[in-house]
């Protein structure tokens, strides 16, 4: 069994799950250990998850830049990715700074091999253009959530790694390369707690937040000062609290409008859908009612609010004051 300060190749050879989640638990407590990051690349091999092995062997190399074994893990990743170059680069590195491991040679002419077979069957061929990709962020009141926008990603495809003030992110490409993204983020998140799907046409990465406060952006240095925390007791008053509905609207997929969201996303997502499929004067109903009232009425009766001033109308146990 491995100890908190040793994981043998023996013990992830003959349990590469169980190895990779007791690495996992050990990188919460020491993110600057190169050896475990090594490791866990090695367990991610055995479990075919080349592009997160190829993540973790990349952290070995920076914590550590003369770990010989991080480039042979670094390599190995790459060359299952077909990444014949990166992985060459790879190997010959790692074996001048190990000339007694002969690993590294028989890596070198696989990657020579394959390198040959590329080039010629690239005669005559041109490199498609690859379009940039996007990605976005929205929160709520315990969630930061970036949704990075391309479609058909493996399932095998994603490697993200969730640190305090941090996000690293991985994503294979159809066209084969990776997409990379790394934030510093402006606020604490729990690494625990943060998860992330692959949808048909998107990567969704939702981050738990440790306190609910409501973050200005989504990168940076957080100012105390700025600080703005959510109330679920009571509701914002319009002197400091504006909604623009048209903002709000997106275009909602299919796959987007079954997912089973709960609280206050699930009833921010029915409030979308609303305004969205109504009609001219539904949203006019819900952008006065709302404004109108600071947040406290939401109307889609435009026969009714638009022939008055739509009062303030705050629960029964909140008193609304003016500031």
């Amino acid at each position: 069994m491995a100890t908190e300060s040793s994981f043998p190749d023996s013990f992830i050879d003959q349990d590469p799950q169980k190895a990779l989640e007791a690495l996992n638990e050990a990188l919460l407590r020491d993110s600057d250990n190169a050896e475990w990051f090594c490791q866990r690349s090695y367990a991610q091999i055995l479990l075919k998850n080349y592009s997160c092995a190829a993540e973790d062997a990349k952290i070995a190399k920076q914590l550590k830049p003369n770990f010989p074994l991080a480039f042979m893990r670094t390599g190995i990743a790459e060359y299952h990715l077909n990444h014949y170059e990166s992985a060459h680069v790879a190997f010959t590195q790692g074996h001048q700074l190990d000339v007694s491991d002969k690993t590294f040679e028989v890596w070198i002419r696989r990657c020579e091999e394959m390198m040959g077979d590329q080039t010629q069957y690239s005669v005559n061929t041109q490199t498609p253009t690859v379009p940039p990709v996007k990605h976005d962020w929205y929160q709520t009141e315990s969630q930061v959530i970036v949704t990075v926008m391309v479609k058909n990603v493996p399932k095998d495809g994603v490697c993200v790694s969730f640190m305090e003030k941090e996000l690293s992110a991985t994503i294979q490409l159809v066209s084969g390369d990776n997409y990379n993204l790394h934030l510093h983020l402006l606020h604490p998140i729990n690494p625990q707690q943060s998860s992330f799907k692959i949808l048909s046409t998107k990567v969704e990465i939702k981050m738990k937040k440790t306190d609910a406060i409501r973050w200005e952006k989504l990168e940076g240095e957080g100012q105390e000062s700025n600080i703005k925390h959510f109330n679920s007791n009571q509701y914002p008053s319009s002197s400091h609290y504006t909604c623009k509905w048209d903002k709000m609207v997106v275009d909602i997929s299919e796959e987007e409008k079954n997912e089973n969201l709960e609280g206050d996303a699930a009833l921010n997502k029915l409030f979308q859908q609303i305004y969205s499929d109504g009609s001219d004067e539904v949203k006019r109903a819900m952008n006065k009612s709302f404004m109108e009232s600071g947040g406290t009425v939401l109307s889609t009766n435009w026969g009714d609010v638009g022939k008055r001033t739509v009062e303030m109308t705050p629960p029964e146990d909140v008193e609304f004051k003016k500031y």
